[in-house]
């Protein structure tokens, strides 16, 4: 595209229309539009980072909450605090199918129920309904005297923070970057090319053409980036490597409680891991 519109000006220049534009306004609109880029990469940038914190919180909570169910429980309750330690690894799981719209989480059901993978599926949060389940499971830990009330005030802080970077991670998802944004922008970036391209078209032999387009890959390369990154959870990718993360929990929870069959950490042969 940059090609064709610089070849078009060079011959409008040389043959039809003669525009002495100064140097100076494009080099002014260059760098007032490559403040505008850097704002952009900054803002999807901090969107991608804000994603990956919250996964780092999730991983932190989810190794607390196995640690205090099985800390603060007493011995012979160890099946229910087993059953809400798998079910947090199904709802890692289930957050990340959720987040990017992948439809059932697959394999939830091994690690819940059968009972409980048909109750989730009638629901449109899966991850929403198994934390219910786990605050459910909490209440009869401490209606049975499992667990004293301090402990119970302990683990349901931690839930707490498990649902609230949920909500973060929603709030990212469901909120879209402005489009009009990025339209403007790329608008100003041909704009400003244009514009250089009729105060370049006095270089002979057609060499303003290969420098147009030296130019223009700076500024179309930082925006597709900033495009890539800004939003986290579209299974591309840039995104945030939530499988992978669920995965680390998943072998995190079963080392903690002493499962024999410890899956192996998700690599690829490829250059990014989902």
């Amino acid at each position: 595209m940059v090609s064709l519109f610089s070849s078009a000006v060079y011959v409008l220049s040389k043959y039809s229309i003669d525009l002495n534009i100064p140097v100076s306004i494009g080099a002014f609109l260059g760098t007032a539009i490559a403040l505008l880029l850097s704002f952009k990469l900054s803002q999807s940038y901090d969107r991608w980072w804000e994603a990956r914190k919250i996964w780092g919180s999730i991983v932190n909570d989810s190794r607390t909450l196995v640690i205090q169910l099985r800390g603060f429980s007493r011995k012979q309750n160890e099946e229910l605090t087993n059953r809400m330690a798998y079910r947090q690894i199904a709802w890692c799981y289930a957050l990340a199918r959720n987040l990017r719209n992948d439809g059932r989480p697959n394999n939830v059901n091994t690690f819940i129920s059968e009972q409980e993978q048909n109750s989730i599926d009638c629901t449109n949060n899966p991850a929403l309904a198994l934390l219910n389940k786990q605050s459910q499971d909490l209440s009869l830990l401490h209606k049975e005297n499992l667990i004293n009330d301090f402990q119970q005030i302990q683990i349901d802080d931690t839930l707490v923070r498990l649902c609230a970077s949920m909500g973060r991670a929603e709030r990212i998802k469901n909120t879209a970057f402005p489009k009009t944004y990025r339209s403007t922008l790329h608008l100003f970036i041909y704009i400003f090319l244009i514009t250089l391209s009729f105060s370049l078209a006095e270089m002979p032999n057609f060499m303003e053409i290969p420098f147009m387009v030296l130019i223009s890959i700076p500024f179309f390369l930082v925006e597709k980036i900033a495009l890539n990154i800004q939003d986290p959870f579209e299974n591309k990718p840039t995104d945030i490597p939530m499988t992978s993360i669920s995965r680390t929990i998943e072998i995190n929870i079963k080392q903690q409680l002493g499962v024999q069959d410890i899956p192996e950490p998700i690599t690829t042969n490829t250059f990014y891991i989902l």
